[in-house]
């Protein structure tokens, strides 16, 4: 169905038909007084009737709905006419869009389904109240129903009793697909490893953060490295490797199951001091399995809609795989509380597992059903919009990805005009410009201060205040916090990169600051403004001598190198303690190496550097210093702040997806850097030349670094 069209016309026709008994009475009335008044008057008593039997439902839904959002009307009195817009079948993926489209200028439909839906928690939970399980449950807030509750057999498994706070949760297309549970507690995470050996799980997804916000928000229920196994109970756990990415990790873990050998009936066992020993033990069984953990996801805050798909991409290789077999249990999903984030991943996975079977989607019909197997699944309505969000997102852009062995192929492919006029470059960076991120300017309060002001080259280009570095080194009481930068993800590393632009004469100190701060390994400038210009002063010693910046940073020289169209130098940052209380606290400030690398190939005036080979090979040399300094991050710096700043990010973290993953996706690298600096990659030739130096490395570095590798 037509969300427009059942919100105009269908409105209509309800009201003719409910103002008929009303109209109908009015109208007898009029004609027995049309024999005693004028015609005038009858007129104008036929309108004050038709107007009094008008009732609240015959309103046209638009008009309803805008008076809900505006205020006019409260949900409460709105009872049957508002429902007729909440989508009843799946919708047709086409038509999501519209949907979408719909809930944007009426955003009061996203309350309506929500209030709509919680009021299926109509199940009893009478075993998670019983006194002697109350414990086991962080909060009674987000328990199991009783109908579908995990049950854990004590005698198969080495749980003390059957209960466990988790439920069995349906897809839309799979019985028993998920066990959603919350978070293991000191006195739940034997029961925890329990139902994973039990129900033959087929992967762990983690969605919490182990502490969060000065709270322990899930107990870490695997070894915190891989040289020491832990034990739970007769499971022993160990991590045999940890892959790190940018928003989550990936962990390959070693579940063994140990049993306990007793003695033959009658034998004495007892040593010489008369004490029992421990019976010895035989290994059961022993089963690999992979635990994805999503780290990006604070409490009371929803993710970034593309990190979530991919995190769910990875997820689902591991599940298909599981199926061929025999350990191919539900997946076993987990936040901390069991309830609002493992609710939206749910909604998100079982929704797209929709699409890609019968191409559509049923978000209020899987609301309803999560709330019907578990309390508390989607916890508010912000992040009941961020499901609406995250599934337009991959109606629109669809998958993006692609294997590096494809990538000539597709290259080729995208350059030529389809019949629209438009490549396949023009029509993605058509899409990443339609889903920009706008920030106000109280979202970026910090840089429109009146004592910041002047601290930025263009007022337009301000960093939103909970995406950028705060300095923390004191420079006297006229300083503040504020760097003109801005924080970036990169592949395997979150806030990998710190883009800012090129200092004026009195931020000089505040960029070494921030260098300081935030333990930077390389500064990578992108530019070679005009000698002795006033525009873009140095801000590092161009000869060998030591040169102070601001009142407590001072630069000394180590080293310099020229390379072609490359020149480097290592420098020491000298740090003054000048506060008062960091003195009487005896707070040293150790000096910090640091190298800086200039690309002399990029012209101020030219939109793409004259050497593509140099940019990659720059790329590379600060990559190989990065793993000597481990791994701090990188300030990348240009004229502007963003300008060739957003490439550089881009094409590296791409870069880093084709030696990990052997996969290509500069669209969803792209979207991932513009997220916090929405003016990055601000042209159709960067968006495309980050494809020539995916390009470029891949023809012309991969095969030799491989080869290295294998050799090592």
């Amino acid at each position: 169905m037509s969300m427009s069209a059942s919100g105009g016309h269908s409105g209509g026709g309800r009201s003719s038909r409910a103002a008929g008994p009303g109209s109908s009475g009015a109208s007898r009335r009029a004609r027995s007084a049309s024999s005693r008044y004028s015609e005038k008057p009858k007129r104008k008593k036929a309108v004050i009737a038709k107007h009094a039997g008008t009732s609240l439902v015959s309103i046209p839904n638009a008009i309803k709905l805008s008076m809900l959002n505006s205020g006019l009307l409260s949900l409460s009195s709105e009872e049957h006419g508002i429902l007729s817009t909440v989508p009843s079948d799946p919708v047709p993926v086409s038509r999501f869009q519209k949907l979408c489209d719909q809930r944007r200028k009426f955003p009061v439909l996203f309350r309506v389904e929500f209030q709509t839906a919680a009021k299926v928690e109509v199940h009893s939970c009478r075993h998670a109240n019983k006194a002697v399980n109350r414990e086991k449950n962080q909060t009674l807030k987000c328990v199991p129903y009783d109908y579908n509750r995990v049950v854990l057999d004590p005698n198969k498994s080495c749980a003390t009793s059957d209960y466990i706070n988790a439920s069995h949760i349906d897809s839309m297309l799979k019985p028993n697909a998920y066990i959603v549970t919350q978070g293991p507690t000191e006195s739940t995470v034997v029961d925890f490893w329990c139902m994973v050996w039990q129900e033959r799980a087929s992967c762990i997804v983690m969605l919490t953060k182990t502490f969060d916000f000065i709270k322990v928000m899930c107990l870490q229920y695997w070894p915190p490295s891989t040289d020491h196994p832990e034990r739970y109970g007769d499971m022993e756990v160990s991590v045999l490797r940890e892959e790190e990415l940018a928003n989550f990790h990936i962990r390959t873990l070693r579940v063994v199951r140990y049993n306990r050998v007793l003695p033959p009936a009658g034998e004495n066992t007892l040593d010489t001091q008369g004490l029992a020993p421990a019976p010895p033990e035989e290994i059961l069984e022993e089963r690999t399995l992979l635990q994805f953990h999503y780290t990006e996801w604070p409490s009371h805050t929803c993710p970034f809609s593309n990190s979530i798909l991919e995190f769910r991409r990875r997820v689902r290789m591991v599940v298909a795989a599981q199926r061929q077999t025999d350990q191919h249990g539900p997946c076993v999903v987990h936040c901390s509380d069991g309830a609002g984030r493992s609710g939206v991943y749910l909604a998100i996975d079982a929704n797209l597992e929709l699409a890609e079977e019968e191409d559509c989607f049923d978000v209020f019909g899987y609301l309803k059903k999560l709330r019907q197997s578990r309390k508390g699944m989607i916890d508010n309505v912000d992040q009941y919009k961020f499901v609406y969000d995250t599934l337009e997102e991959h109606a629109i852009c669809g998958p993006s990805w692609f294997p590096v062995k494809e990538l000539s192929q597709r290259l080729r492919a995208k350059g030529q005009r389809g019949p629209n006029k438009l490549s396949e470059y023009q029509r993605e960076y058509q899409l990443i410009c339609k889903q920009t991120p706008r920030f106000t300017i109280g979202d970026c309060a910090g840089g429109h201060r009146g004592d910041n002001r002047e601290k930025n080259r263009d007022v337009l280009v301000v960093p939103p205040d909970n995406s950028r570095p705060y300095l923390t080194s004191f420079q006297g009481n006229n300083f503040t916090d504020y760097i003109n930068a801005v924080f970036v993800d990169g592949y395997t590393k979150p806030r990998e990169y710190i883009i800012t632009e090129w200092p004026l004469k009195h931020t000089q100190g505040d960029l070494w600051s921030m260098v300081y701060d935030y333990e930077a390994a390389a500064v990578v400038v992108l530019c070679v403004p005009p000698k002795n210009s006033q525009t873009y002063p140095p801000f590092w010693p161009e000869g060998r001598h030591s040169k102070k910046y601001g009142p407590v940073f001072t630069i000394d020289h180590i080293s310099h190198n020229e390379y072609t169209n490359i020149r480097t130098w290592v420098f020491r940052i000298n740090k003054k303690i000048v506060s008062l209380t960091e003195l009487m606290a005896g707070v040293k400030a150790p000096p910090r190496r640091v190298q800086l690398f200039q690309l002399t190939c990029w012209p101020m005036d030219h939109k793409v550097p004259t050497s593509t080979n140099s940019l990659v090979e720059l790329m590379n040399m600060v990559e190989r210093w990065r793993q000597r300094c481990d791994y701090g991050p990188v300030v990348v710096v240009s004229q502007d702040g963003h300008s060739r700043c957003g490439v550089y990010c881009a094409a590296n973290a791409c870069i880093e997806q084709v030696i990990q993953h052997g996969e290509v996706d500069v669209l969803q690298a792209v979207r991932t850097v513009r997220r916090h600096r929405p003016q990055l990659l601000g042209s159709m030739t960067e968006y495309k030349y980050c494809y020539d130096l995916v390009l470029h490395y891949v023809l012309h570095y991969l095969n030799k670094e491989v080869e290295a590798a294998s050799k090592k």
